[in-house]
């Protein structure tokens, strides 16, 4: 085990370091916690690989967790089944990486009163993106699309119950990470192996 990883709640290492108490040492941060070495870029979810998705799905269904506790948020701003809908999850991941921006420890310390500001802007977003989407605390459906001319027409929307939203959210990312590595193992398959080149 390396110093960058934790120990689950009752585990002990074989050789625990004691702690430094000098009081002329100065620690190193990353003896403390993992630090990023700048504010985190905007998340493209288009162009995530499976596991990079699955870690920014599980990574953004926490905070967003937080955040509805944290603030009281009810269902109309975020709503249970926020992660089936793309307008709701591109927003929410939006607003995490703009609050990770914010409160980084090389951020203005007036940082924190803009994402203040501008998370009241996403909060009348996320009402509209809900009232459009037509998902509720107890019920769910996909998002209406409007069909253009020369289009199949689109398939009936049903609403469906919500009996477990914390399964729903595992089965979707389980889906979702297995559709990304299924097309990355689609794509390796085209590569020639001599040349690195698509066949």
């Amino acid at each position: 085990m390396n110093n960058d990883q934790t120990l689950a709640a009752g585990d002990e290492p074989e050789d625990r370091p004691e702690p430094d108490l000098d009081p002329d040492s100065t620690p190193q941060r990353r003896d403390i916690a993992p630090v990023l070495e700048e504010p985190p870029g905007p998340i493209n979810w288009n162009l995530l690989t499976a596991d990079d998705a699955e870690e920014a799905w599980l990574e953004l269904n926490q905070w967003v967790n937080w955040l509805r506790t944290t603030y009281g948020l009810p269902p109309s701003v975020v709503p249970p089944m926020w992660h089936r809908h793309a307008e709701l999850h591109w927003e929410l991941s939006a607003l995490h990486t703009h609050w990770l921006s914010a409160y980084d420890p090389q951020q203005n310390g007036s940082a924190p009163i803009g994402w203040h500001r501008d998370f009241a802007d996403v909060r009348q977003r996320l009402r509209d993106w809900v009232a459009a989407c037509g998902t509720r605390l107890d019920r769910d459906r996909p998002t209406r699309q409007t069909v253009w001319p020369g289009e199949d027409e689109a398939e009936p929307i049903e609403d469906t119950p919500i009996t477990n939203r914390d399964e729903d959210f595992v089965a979707f990312v389980m889906a979702d990470v297995e559709r990304r590595r299924q097309i990355e193992e689609n794509f390796y398959a085209t590569l020639d192996p001599k040349t690195g080149e698509i066949t």
